[in-house]
């Protein structure tokens, strides 16, 4: 754990230079803007074929957090490694990486007494650590395999992270610490905000149908969407803002006081954990009109954005916490929602009823898998 620590961004804590550092090899090689313009095609190819799977499932239930998981895993697959790791529809392997990751999250990141009471600490209560090891141990297993093998055939060329990484002489150690963070942070995070998404438009008609409209004015050729035509689109993102708003995927963002310091009165001692509610935030009366209430329509005339600069509205956190993989989020969640809607109407099956309830956690997550029947428009 103490290894998760020196090479994370999203568990260390404090920014020291070996953060900025991490940070600045993420924004460089995956999530800033000219990797973002390289891996276009593929994230357009991924996509693609998620849309031709659901073809394939018309009138059929499908799990719609599956599909997205193994679009958004494989999507960062091939970024890390040149290669599908999921077969789409393989219900098998999709749980077996949904539940290493998810519960690694969970386990990672559930308070235990310790976190509270730090005369605790090192006695391992609720044999947390033990538990976020287990997964751990089982993910490093995973991608051990692809490093080795791929040291093997080290003169062939593919232009993709991993290859960076041993150009750079990374230890093994450093990379799989990297690709820890990596594909549990987005692939989850992306999936259930996704998830809750076409949740929302299931229950809330009129803005599907809103969303519906504003695609079939917008996009003109009926047989694929380009991701350069989602900025076209500001009711989609005004459905993806409000989605956030009600479910930001991360409830509780800590921090450290790096030294003490006087809050509202309250004197914050230095080492102190903060955690700062960002669903509070989304849900205060004061800030928001009818909070709990899903209208896309409050973001259609507002400033608000995803940039941190608005501290009533905090989905990706703020200033140098920021999550560093913003701009792939969001072009990521917003193309597979448009991609989703566009070409496909839906329904829930015969004697379902949706279900809203959330599973806390990290994510935080439907309590019940959202089941769907596409029907191709197409």
């Amino acid at each position: 754990m103490a290894d998760l620590m020196k090479f994370s961004i999203l568990w260390a804590p404090e920014c020291n230079n070996q953060w900025k550092s991490v940070r600045a090899v993420w924004r460089g090689e995956l999530f800033g803007d000219t990797a973002l313009d390289f891996q276009v095609s593929m994230r357009e190819k991924k996509v693609g074929e998620m849309v031709g799977f659901l073809r394939g499932k018309e009138g059929e239930m499908v799990n719609i957090g599956d599909v997205v998981f193994t679009t958004v895993f494989n999507t960062l697959a091939n970024h890390c490694f040149s290669e599908d790791m999921i077969g789409l529809g393989d219900e098998k392997m999709v749980k077996d990486w949904k539940e290493t990751i998810w519960r690694f999250m969970e386990s990672g990141t559930t308070p235990t007494v310790a976190d509270f009471f730090p005369v605790f600490s090192g006695l391992g209560p609720q044999g947390q650590k033990n538990k976020t090891l287990k997964y751990l141990k089982k993910l490093f297993k995973k991608w051990e395999v692809i490093i080795r093998q791929r040291k093997e055939t080290g003169s062939l060329k593919h232009g993709d992270f991993l290859e960076f990484m041993l150009a750079n002489e990374f230890s093994d150690n450093q990379m799989l610490h990297m690709l820890l963070e990596i594909f549990p942070a987005a692939s989850g995070n992306l999936t259930t905000t996704v998830e809750w998404a076409m949740a929302e438009l299931m229950k809330n008609k009129y803005a599907m149908n809103k969303l519906i409209e504003e695609l079939q004015k917008e996009i003109k050729d009926s047989n694929s969407i380009k991701e350069s035509q989602i900025s076209q689109l500001p009711y989609l993102n005004a459905c993806i803002k409000e989605t956030l708003r009600l479910h930001p995927p991360i409830a509780f963002v800590p921090h450290l006081a790096s030294a003490t310091c006087k809050v509202m009165n309250y004197t914050v001692p230095e080492g102190s954990l903060i955690m700062m509610n960002l669903w509070a935030l989304g849900h205060d009366p004061n800030t928001w009109k009818d909070p709990f209430a899903f209208k896309p329509e409050r973001f259609l005339d507002s400033g608000l954005d995803f940039q941190g600069q608005d501290f009533e509205y905090l989905p990706f956190g703020a200033g140098r916490r920021m999550c560093p993989a913003l701009h792939y989020a969001t072009k990521q969640v917003h193309f597979i929602l448009a991609s989703l809607i566009h070409f496909f109407d839906w329904s829930l099956p015969n004697y379902v009823q949706l279900d809203m309830n959330e599973k806390y956690g990290v994510p935080v997550h439907k309590e019940k898998p959202l089941i769907l029947v596409p029907w191709k428009k197409f």
